[in-house]
């Protein structure tokens, strides 16, 4: 009988130290059920479109690797329909130019989470990653918009594309299988460790990445770059990179297409959030040439009118972010706001032309841009390069 006992006992305290390292998790200050906006409720969360507030996978390993990685940041995670964030930075008290439009966007995200207060004086952890989940979420719906398709266009990832078929991608992430990711961080030693440990680099700036492994694109931003203190300027930030891996990611990222459309619709997108904080992409190793301007449409015409405007059969031939100057900034976001706004069409056939090509072989074929872009221009807008150079001055000319 006594042996009985001491190994009955033996069973419940084993059974109870088994259940230590669930009771610690939830204990940790980034546990789900600690936010005070859906505080974790299925319910509440389905309602509000969040899937998670962490343990899924990021990067080249899950939420979980990465708090241990970066053990001094005190990360706040969240899954949408669409994206999976990680954003660790403290309480944020917005400037007094910034209060208006916040208040409108704490609004929009009162309608799902009531526990929201739109005229919070702070926004603190939880709810800047609620609100940078809202803010993705609208990023999606406009990229949707621009490129005139609907989810039901893409593919579920469950089964394999039928050659003779529309191929639209390989999952039903604007063509990825994964979704997009993004990891904002305090400063740059906690942005070069996550890079190096995730991913073998070494770069002190934000870096967008192409996770082959698990078929997603993640950017990573730290915030001692520049005005990115700014919410202001995060957020507009943010949405330059991630349109940037969502045009890369559309239709599956199988190779890149013209660098002059990525950073004119990254330009475009960053623009419409906030025209006073613009970003500027660099390959390694370089310096970007950047302008703190925030009026671009009468830079834009003085390029035209001293005949300094880049042209098309230009743009084209621009193979890296290192090769961009300031007036092909400029005349990329003019083009592509000029395309958008006044021939939506064309654009939207422009990017279906040019991505998600595959060959007789039903192999992806992203030889001879040059030859398919100049193909697409003829078929999406009925005219050469000259005549559409003429087409944009034109209109350009007339903005004020």
């Amino acid at each position: 009988m006594e042996g009985s006992a001491v190994t009955q006992a033996l069973l419940w305290l084993l059974a109870t130290l088994a259940l230590v390292p669930a009771t610690v998790e939830d204990d940790r200050v980034n546990a789900q059920a600690n936010c005070p906006y859906c505080g974790g409720d299925p319910e509440r969360m389905a309602a509000a479109g969040i899937a998670s507030h962490g343990g899924f996978e990021f990067g080249t390993s899950k939420t979980e690797g990465v708090d241990q990685l970066l053990i001094t940041s005190d990360i706040r995670w969240i899954e949408s329909a669409h994206y999976e964030i990680g954003i660790a930075l403290g309480p944020y008290r917005p400037s007094q130019d910034e209060r208006k439009p916040l208040r409108a966007e704490l609004e929009r995200l009162a309608l799902t989470l009531p526990e929201v207060n739109p005229k919070a004086k702070v926004i603190d952890p939880w709810l800047r990653v609620h609100l940078y989940a809202q803010r993705l979420e609208e990023t999606w719906q406009r990229f949707l918009e621009i490129m005139q398709v609907e989810e039901k266009d893409f593919p579920d990832g469950k089964r394999n594309w039928i050659i003779g078929t529309k191929y639209m991608g390989e999952g039903p992430y604007l063509g990825q299988k994964g979704k997009y990711e993004i990891l904002i961080v305090p400063s740059e030693a906690v942005h070069v460790s996550f890079l190096r440990d995730q991913f073998g680099l070494s770069i002190k700036k934000t870096q967008r990445w192409n996770v082959v492994e698990r078929d997603t694109m993640t950017v990573t931003i730290h915030t001692q770059e520049d005005t990115l203190r700014r919410d202001a300027g995060l957020h507009a930030h943010t949405v330059f990179n991630v349109a940037q891996n969502m045009l890369d990611g559309y239709k599956h990222y199988s190779y890149d297409t013209p660098r002059w459309i990525s950073e004119g619709l990254s330009h475009f997108m960053e623009r419409e959030v906030n025209p006073r904080f613009n970003s500027f992409d660099s390959s390694e190793g370089a310096v970007a040439e950047t302008t703190r301007k925030s009026e671009w449409t009468s830079e834009v015409r003085k390029l035209i009118q001293g005949d300094d405007a880049p042209r098309m059969a230009e743009l084209i031939n621009l193979r890296t972010f290192a090769e961009f100057e300031l007036e092909h900034h400029f005349a990329t976001w003019s083009i592509t706001k000029f395309l958008i706004e006044e021939h939506p069409d064309w654009y939207a056939c422009l990017n279906d032309r040019l991505h998600g090509v595959k060959n007789g072989q039903g192999y992806p074929d992203g030889s001879d841009m040059n030859g398919k872009h100049r193909d697409a221009f003829k078929e999406c807008m009925g005219m050469g390069y000259p005549q559409f150079d003429d087409a944009w001055r034109a209109w350009a000319l007339a903005q004020e």
